[in-house]
């Protein structure tokens, strides 16, 4: 059949589907009623799969051809474990649930067509896939076993439901127990299992760092660099040539310090700070790393693809190699280094009057730790004044300065929350050791206030100058969204402000995590309220950014490891050079809407990447202590459990069929569990000591039972029983304390 007779029969199919005569068919009745030859059948179903494939028409599940209608979609889909699912269309803010027998075999990440339902039951929205366009995962990681004649992969992926047929010419010598990534070559249909091929073994589920390796090759993270990115590499000096610190604002002469953690490599932000009267002059230098990343180079393709450094437990995935992200762009103590330097002039009131954004050049003086200046400022330890003593007022100034900053974004509404991080301790062979809340003092907050300070000055500075650019956005939430969460907190006597058609202003979300703090709500209130929030990602448009309160920000500080702010960078020298003229206006232009579509998508697949480390490695911790009780508080509370979480922020679950004593039901008006013949209550907050009863590594849970009653007396009259953690020690309030009377002492001083 030759293309023109294959178009005139898509002409005349297509003309016959959509005849208002027309009566949905399979291919084999409709070849009957249009009287196809038996020799032309086959190039009837390929015209209609390629009428199907263009959208133009559909089959069912059942087979039927049907024309494409308006009620037809196209999202992304979302499988769950238990078979059903959900399909997100872009543009919508509700996602549509699809019942485990209307998929299609369509599986998680699958691009699919869905037939909205007319008639809705109940407030969600539902619909059927109709045909699935784009597979989305066609490698997988999983758990290979093998049988005489073939073997078959579970996938670590929970959603993905079915195992997967490997024949055995295509097991490449793989063994039971064998951690592999197998390419799916036939994805089945409801009767039959996918089958695929094994293209790596990783090693087995046992062998050291085959867990973590098995994430990073199940999120498709990059490991190894190219060669062209290498060669590259290699003719990139150690050391800032003298010819290339020519033309650049000279801020050698400055006190200047980095502060990061102690384990930090690429030191991508420097500080210096002085004042003169009432005038605060803060500099926030950061790395000019697009002076070595140039356009279109193997390294900048590269960095594209990456997007942005992934920081595991064990390891960080870098955006850029080691030479650039530890060597020559890393703002390393007692070396010229190149920079992009924002200078801001900043009132009494927090209030940035003046600021220029320059090429500079900076000498850092001092690495400084958080843990370090903390003892310095807040715990006035006798030694590290003495080591640091030439610095100390310089400290001394950036709590003054940060605490003006803090209290000028509160006031505007910028909402801080402060959900306690993880952090785990492995042996070398990649075994937890202990898992602990990740301090954070106010040392962190204080480069934190900096950061944002130098982030929304470039944000308006280039807003104004009406030039392409990249900004971080934070939409303002669905007004739905905030109305459920109004429904919701009213149960715990809170209530919020909303303006016309539900609006909402950042504040009165900060106004109502302030209320909740130090309520055994607090946890709830806040995660609810981050939910009916939108995702943050990165635009052409200044939208602002709804959590901090602000018309303009953008991504400025993290060159290193953050592809948008290098592009940014790029853009903010060629204009200092005077280079964006119409042609690069334009080039920017173009490109830019695909920077920023990618950079969101890279961002979210490294932070699930890092979330499900850090779940997989709390299991495994916690497998050493199955059978042991520890004292918890309830978390959560859902229509299938309670969550519990241990001093060490690991949670763990209590089934519902688990609450012994009585039928227990959740009562999701006051969010709370209820014993239907006791009445017994068990509240969000509310202290309980559980057992651990099972931990299973591969899906990341960890199941909890109520201790028995003896042990449950035992710890009334013990207060002193703790998480199974070593390293926990007690927050340091009288840092807090001292922060708070800072910003005390300010307001003060403002009403004087």
């Amino acid at each position: 059949m030759t293309r023109e007779e294959a178009e005139a029969k898509k002409s005349l199919v297509y003309d016959f589907i959509t005849d208002r005569e027309y009566m949905p068919m399979s291919v084999k009745e409709m070849a009957m009623v249009l009287q196809v030859p038996a020799a032309e059948k086959k190039d009837l179903r390929r015209v209609i799969e390629e009428l199907a494939s263009e959208g133009k028409l559909h089959i069912t599940q059942k087979g039927k051809v049907q024309p494409m209608a308006d009620h037809l979609l196209q999202g992304r889909f979302m499988a769950t474990q238990r078979g059903f699912g959900f399909v997100r269309v872009e543009g919508e803010d509700e996602d549509y649930f699809i019942a485990a027998h209307r998929t299609l075999n369509a599986m998680d990440g699958d691009t699919v067509r869905i037939a909205v339902d007319a008639k809705q039951h109940g407030k969600r929205k539902e619909a059927e896939v109709v045909s699935v366009l784009e597979r989305g995962n066609a490698i997988l990681v999983g758990t290979y076993s093998s049988s005489k004649s073939y073997g078959f992969v579970v996938a670590d992926n929970q959603k993905f439901t079915k195992d997967i047929y490997i024949a055995k010419a295509d097991t490449k010598g793989a063994i039971t127990g064998h951690k592999v990534v197998v390419e799916i070559t036939d994805y089945g249909d409801e009767n039959r299992n996918p089958e695929g091929r094994i293209i790596e073994i990783i090693g087995h589920i046992n062998d050291p760092g085959v867990d973590i390796l098995s994430v990073i090759k199940a999120y498709g993270l990059p490991e190894e660099y190219p060669d062209a990115v290498m060669d590259q590499v290699k003719d990139i000096p150690e050391e800032v040539a003298e010819s290339e610190k020519a033309g650049r604002a000279d801020y050698r002469g400055l006190q200047t310090v980095t502060i990061d953690g102690e384990d930090a490599k690429d030191l991508d932000d420097a500080i210096t700070l002085t004042k003169e009267g009432d005038l605060y002059h803060l500099g926030v230098h950061i790395a000019d790393v697009s002076q070595y990343v140039t356009e279109y180079s193997p390294l900048d393709k590269e960095a594209v693809k990456r997007g942005t450094s992934v920081y595991l437990v064990d390891r960080v995935i870098p955006m850029l190699p080691h030479k650039l992200s530890n060597g020559i762009c890393s703002l390393n103590q007692g070396v010229d280094r190149l920079t992009l330097s924002c200078m801001m002039t900043i009132n009494a009131k927090g209030e940035i009057i003046e600021h220029s954004i320059e090429e500079a050049v900076i000498n850092v003086n001092r690495r400084m730790s958080y843990t370090s200046v903390n003892k310095i400022i807040e715990l006035e330890d006798p030694q590290e004044r003495q080591e640091y003593q030439e610095l100390i007022p310089m400290f001394a100034l950036m709590y003054e300065l940060a605490a003006i900053l803090r209290k000028r974004r509160e006031k505007r509404g910028s909402i801080d929350f402060d959900f306690p991080e993880s952090k785990i301790i492995l042996d070398p062979d990649g075994k937890p050791l202990d898992v602990m809340e990740y301090e954070r003092n106010n040392a962190h907050r204080i480069i934190e206030e900096f950061m944002l300070a130098a982030n929304q000055t470039v944000a308006e500075e280039y807003f104004w100058q009406e030039l392409p650019f990249v900004y971080r956005v934070h939409e303002t939430p669905d007004s739905e969204k905030i109305q459920q969460l109004s429904i919701f907190i009213h149960n715990f006597g809170y209530t919020i402000k909303t303006g016309a058609e539900d609006e909402i202003h950042p504040k009165e979300i900060q106004k109502l995590v302030a209320k909740a703090a130090g309520t055994p709500e607090e946890g709830l209130i806040s995660r609810l309220a981050l939910r009916s929030m939108k995702q943050a990602k990165y635009t052409t448009d200044c939208e602002g950014h709804f959590g901090l309160a602000m018309k303009y920000y953008c991504h400025f500080t993290s060159p290193i490891r953050r592809y948008p702010d290098l592009q940014i960078h790029r853009i903010i020298k060629e204009n200092i050079h005077g280079r964006l003229e119409e042609k690069r206006i334009s080039h920017y232009q173009q490109i830019l809407p695909d920077v920023t579509a990618e950079a969101s998508r890279l961002e979210r697949r490294a932070d699930d990447a890092e979330r499900e480390v850090e779940k997989m490695k709390k299991a495994e911790y916690m497998e050493q202590f199955i059978g042991e009780s520890f004292d918890g508080v309830i978390s959560g509370v859902t229509t299938w459990g309670m969550y519990v979480e241990l001093p060490n922020t690991i949670e763990g679950m209590i089934h519902v069929a688990d609450i012994p004593g009585d039928y227990y039901y959740f009562e999701e008006e006051k969010y709370q569990m209820v014993g239907e013949r006791t009445g017994k209550l068990y509240k969000l907050g509310e202290p309980l000591r559980i057992t651990v009863s099972a931990v299973d590594k591969l899906t990341r849970s960890i199941d909890f039972v109520i201790a028995d009653a003896e042990d449950s007396q035992a710890a009334g009259e013990d207060s002193t029983a703790k998480a199974p953690a070593s390293g926990i020690e007690e927050k340091q309030q009288k840092a807090e304390d001292a922060f708070a009377k800072l910003v005390a002492a300010k307001r003060a001083e403002e009403k004087e």
